[in-house]
């Protein structure tokens, strides 16, 4: 038996805005890593979120709480109208929570305030800060 993941897409149309705001709603297919999930086929980037890579320290664990969190569940990703490399880029939530703002809580990742605005540093952990390194492109 094949299983299909629906996948529905919204898009709001404004003048004001340069790219256009989509909202995605569907199931997770797929962790690719730290701050990659597949929502049907659509890979999208946590917007405002640094994560290790796999290679890294910690990339691992992360993959692991992002898989236990959001794999198979239903999720609503608010799509920015960026795109980097062949990703999406967006603030995602499952069951009303943000994806971003959880793995950011539970110590796994940074926020990331180029992209993020702040919007994660007051979830952020010490013990996260001290063992994971930010990226220049975040400052």
């Amino acid at each position: 038996m094949r299983a299909t993941a629906l996948v529905a897409i919204i898009t709001f149309a404004s003048p004001a805005v340069a790219a256009v705001p989509t909202v995605l709603t569907g199931n997770v297919t797929k962790v690719r890593d730290g701050d990659t999930i597949e929502v049907g086929k659509v890979p999208i980037r946590l917007n405002g979120v640094s994560a290790p890579e796999m290679k890294e320290p910690f990339g691992p664990q992360y993959k692991a709480f992002m898989v236990d969190l959001v794999m198979g569940k239903r999720v609503r990703c608010e799509l920015n109208g960026r795109k980097t490399y062949d990703r999406l880029v967006g603030v995602c939530f499952v069951n009303g929570k943000d994806i971003g703002a959880a793995v950011i809580e539970a110590g796994l990742a940074l926020d990331c305030p180029r992209y993020s605005g702040g919007r994660y540093m007051a979830v952020e952990t010490q013990n996260a800060r001290s063992r994971i390194k930010l990226p220049r492109y975040c400052k």
